[in-house]
């Protein structure tokens, strides 16, 4: 039987929050969406958002009565304070901190103390991200410890339970794709392929065995090498 709470997903349009929604409909009664338009460099990711919801609906009637309204909020104000290369024209390296320069500090803290305000008023009490310690970046705010700290926070400020669920976090990139696969069979890793956004850049031009994107930027890269090592079979249990 299905978790009778009611979730809302942090969906940027992307392979991670894209399995994160799959894996919200497969067990909550009742899922909402929500997205940010900070500035970011890679704006192409809110078109693809709507027609993976459309998608989703269409392919999997199962969850389509589960689907509920979605929510896209102008965060414009954090792209404008930031100074990095997802919200601005310029190389991807890493900054002397040992982070690269995509970080956008606290960007995942505001998201979700933002997804937790419409959650609290739309009656939901389940948060879902896409976050992932394993993933190349390291960012400080996609960390495990992190994100049960701020469900500490959100659940105190709020004077009700809100819990945050992550169900990549320690999952490698091959291993998201597995998650899909064992969630919605080809149906949904074919549709992560071709309506999903990872590029950093923006690129839609080109398409690859994996999907849309530049095929040299970090995030690229890690959904390459991913998508090889799930296809080759080579992903651990």
């Amino acid at each position: 039987m299905a978790d009778p709470r009611r979730a809302l997903v942090l969906f940027s349009g992307g392979q991670d929050s894209t399995a994160c929604l799959a894996w919200a409909l497969a067990r909550f009664a009742h899922v909402e969406t929500i997205g940010f338009d900070y500035g970011q460099r890679h704006v192409v990711e809110l078109e693809c958002r709507r027609e993976v919801r459309e998608r989703l609906a269409e392919r999997f009637p199962q969850w389509s009565a589960k689907l509920g309204e979605d929510h896209l909020l102008d965060l414009s104000l954090l792209g404008q304070i930031s100074d990095t290369a997802l919200t601005s024209e310029r190389a991807i390296e890493m900054n002397a901190s040992g982070l690269p320069n995509t970080f956008v500090p606290a960007r995942n803290l505001l998201f979700f103390t933002f997804a937790a305000t419409i959650a609290y008023r739309r009656g939901s009490n389940v948060l879902v991200g896409g976050m992932c310690e394993t993933d190349f970046s390291g960012y400080p705010d996609c960390r495990d410890n992190t994100l049960k700290a701020l469900q500490v926070a959100l659940s105190l400020g709020l004077d009700s339970a809100m819990t945050v669920e992550t169900p990549l976090m320690l999952l490698t990139k091959a291993q998201t794709w597995a998650l899909a696969d064992d969630l919605g069979g080809e149906a949904l890793t074919d549709l992560i392929v071709e309506h999903t956004h990872t590029c950093y850049l923006g690129d839609r031009s080109q398409r690859h065995a994996w999907g849309y994107g530049c095929g040299v930027c970090p995030a690229c890269d890690l959904r390459r090498k991913g998508y090889e090592e799930w296809r080759a079979g080579l992903v651990s249990s």
